[in-house]
């Protein structure tokens, strides 16, 4: 049996002993994870952190690590709600895309909708247009009335941003069966400018269901985050905490796990250099060039 002089003589080795390279790396590690889940406001998950730590800032770290720290150090990202409980479609309309949302190609399918929530001084409604090939925010309006205009000009955004007001036949903007999208001023927009209407069925959220689970993140991590008291601390030009989440950070800095934790936006320009950088064969038919959209070659 050990001595107590002994067992005081590890004690002191253990007391004076200098921190491992294990526990110095754990220490530099939560000071990265804490950067990054800061630098998301807190919105961030054990995922998207491993993502932007890997991706962005190149630390070789594997995801239960990140996982493991991140619950030491009392991180966490924020919850998305409840699921939606399944309802069973009543088909009374056309209905182009069938819950097949995954597109090759950027402008063949768009969604939107409309979203509402409640300050003090009264409601703010948002509609947004989302391009499903990048999860890209091409098209939004905001308003204190859910009215056709608001729809409208959501959808007017998206036409002159993308297509640049131009005729292009073929993309298909897909709603579920609101007034503001039967109006005579949305559809009137949308034929002239060559898109294809479809609709889902009534009641049935899983006929929208990209856009239903982009209004869940918004809701989660911007809408949810506080108690808004004007309607101008949340969509004024001035404060603009919409204008903020919707072309900043969704479409510039939030990284998307269907899109290889990459931003929208970072994803369509990845598929523009891979497309440049392919061998032409002088042979073949000349491929169709895609508009980009005014001044994007320069943002970010």
């Amino acid at each position: 049996m050990p001595s107590a002089g002994g067992r005081r003589v590890r004690v002191y080795e253990q007391r004076t002993r200098p921190p491992s390279e294990r526990a110095v790396r754990h220490a530099w590690l939560t000071d990265l994870i804490t950067q990054v889940h800061a630098g998301a406001h807190g919105r961030y998950g054990a995922r998207r952190v491993h993502a932007e730590l890997t991706m962005a800032r190149g630390v070789v770290v594997g995801h239960q690590q990140v996982e493991l720290l991140m619950r030491r150090a009392g991180l966490q990202g924020l919850a998305g709600r409840r699921k939606w409980k399944r309802i069973i479609p009543d088909q009374v309309t056309t209905d182009l895309v069938e819950r097949n949302f995954a597109r090759s190609e950027p402008n063949q399918l768009w969604v939107t909708d409309i979203t509402e929530h409640r300050t003090r001084e009264g409601k703010v409604c948002c509609c947004v247009v989302l391009d499903t090939f990048s999860r890209r925010v091409v098209g939004w309006s905001i308003d204190s009335l859910p009215t056709a205009a608001l729809a409208t000009n959501a959808l007017g955004m998206a036409i002159e941003t993308r297509l640049g007001g131009q005729l292009t036949p073929g993309t298909v903007i897909h709603s579920d069966q609101c007034v503001q999208f039967g109006s005579w001023a949305f559809t009137t927009s949308a034929k002239q400018a060559g898109l294809l209407p479809s609709m889902g069925s009534i009641g049935d959220c899983y006929d929208n269901g990209m856009i239903e689970a982009f209004w869940s993140r918004m809701q989660v991590e911007l809408l949810d985050t506080q108690t808004w008291d004007t309607r101008i601390e949340l969509a004024n030009a001035n404060a603009n905490a919409m204008f903020i989440y919707l072309e900043i950070w969704h479409n510039r800095q939030r990284r998307h796990g269907q899109l290889g934790w990459r931003t929208p936006i970072e994803y369509e320009r990845n598929r523009i250099i891979t497309v440049a950088s392919e061998p032409r064969n002088p042979d073949s038919v000349e491929p169709r060039t895609h508009h980009t959209p005014p001044g994007e070659s320069g943002r970010f």
